[in-house]
């Protein structure tokens, strides 16, 4: 055990005696010398001869841990306020574009005259669409390809996503007849959504709020599918625009084989009719939607019949059935500005069934 003259941890090594060399009491350790309080007279005690003749030295001044303390809370607030600043900067390095609403053409197809009837047993056999093939078989693919800043990999989400969107929109039976849509709208950009919802929830033909600009819609309340099998035909195209973005055109005619459920001739064994969609869908793809697996649909042109001129069809197409004729135009006030001037319709070829044509154009005043 070391004596009371001994430093803290011992004697020394090497300092031969321990207490009895004559050198001990000079000698200390680095331990002894880590342990020493530092301690000095001031200049009055060393004159008074006070019995507490020290003065006890802090390493800070007094008032400094409060300064410090002060000192850092600054600089984490600094070190804060610049990382929200990063995030928030409104030129932020990830070059996001902004998310565009959709924008919606709607065209009615009126026939000529009364809406022909189809053989039952062969539905299409007198129309275009007897080529065209059944369900999702209609929509293949294009061969990918890298496209721009784009890989072939992302080349192929965006195709694959594009094809669930138009399978989801215009061939699932229950969203085709007023069901969930909830396939559709998983698809699309969060920053559509809002749009979306709104216009299925308050439908209007502004060109931006028509549900049927989105998705295929039939009036549960008055048709059917007569064929769950819809026949389609299109094309898909792949190209980067100036954004940075991917861009994809599909443009597809659906034809559907329907039935009325109220009336006469409603219900199976009842009269078919075509009902012809022509869907020209414009999506747009940034890196984040291929991440997230989500798209922009960027524009909308839908020309369906046959139809009514006057039929509303922001939130249903209300086809025209077998041996129904089409409702002359309402005549037009251009004098009255509480209302439309008119809406644009399209007259279906003559003999055509449903398929849609590019005739002459007629208006007629809106309901």
């Amino acid at each position: 055990m070391a004596g009371p003259g001994d430093p803290p941890e011992g004697a020394p090594e090497g300092v031969p005696g321990g207490g009895e060399d004559e050198y001990r009491s000079v000698v200390f350790d680095e331990s002894f010398v880590r342990a020493a309080r530092i301690q000095e007279y001031s200049a009055r005690e060393r004159l008074d001869g006070a019995s507490r003749a020290v003065r006890v030295r802090h390493m800070w001044p007094a008032g400094a841990p409060r300064q410090a303390l002060i000192l850092v809370v600054l600089i984490a607030v600094a070190f804060g306020t610049a990382i929200y600043l990063g995030l928030r900067h409104p030129y932020s390095s990830s070059g996001a574009a902004e998310v565009e609403p959709l924008r919606i053409t709607l065209i009615p197809l009126v026939p000529p005259g009364p809406v022909p009837a189809v053989n039952e047993k062969a539905l299409y056999a007198n129309d275009p669409a007897a080529h065209y093939r059944a369900g999702a078989e209609g929509i293949p693919l294009p061969t990918a390809r890298r496209v721009g800043d784009f890989t072939e990999g992302q080349v192929i989400q965006a195709l694959g996503i594009t094809q669930q969107y138009l399978v989801a929109s215009a061939l699932d039976p229950e969203a085709l007849t007023g069901g969930g849509v909830r396939a559709v709208r998983d698809l699309i950009d969060p920053g559509q959504v809002d749009q979306f919802d709104r216009s299925l929830s308050a439908p209007v033909n502004d060109g931006l709020h028509a549900a049927t600009g989105w998705l295929v819609r039939l009036d549960p309340a008055l048709v059917r599918l007569a064929d769950p099998k819809v026949r389609v035909r299109g094309t898909i195209t792949v190209a980067q625009v100036g954004d940075g973005r991917l861009e994809v055109l599909a443009d597809h005619t659906f034809v559907y084989a329907v039935q009325g459920v109220t009336g006469p001739g409603a219900g199976p064994g009842g009269k078919t009719s075509l009902f012809t969609v022509r869907r020209e869908m414009r999506f747009r793809f940034g890196r984040d939607d291929l991440r997230d697996h989500h798209l922009e649909v960027v524009q909308a042109d839908v020309a369906a019949g046959p139809l009514s001129c006057t039929a509303g069809a922001a939130d249903y197409f209300r086809p025209l059935l077998a041996g129904q004729s089409p409702q002359g135009p309402t005549a037009a006030d251009p004098y009255d500005r509480d209302r439309p001037a008119a809406s644009v319709c399209a007259a279906l070829r003559d003999g055509a069934t449903g398929s849609p044509a590019a005739p002459s154009v007629t208006s007629s005043a809106a309901p």
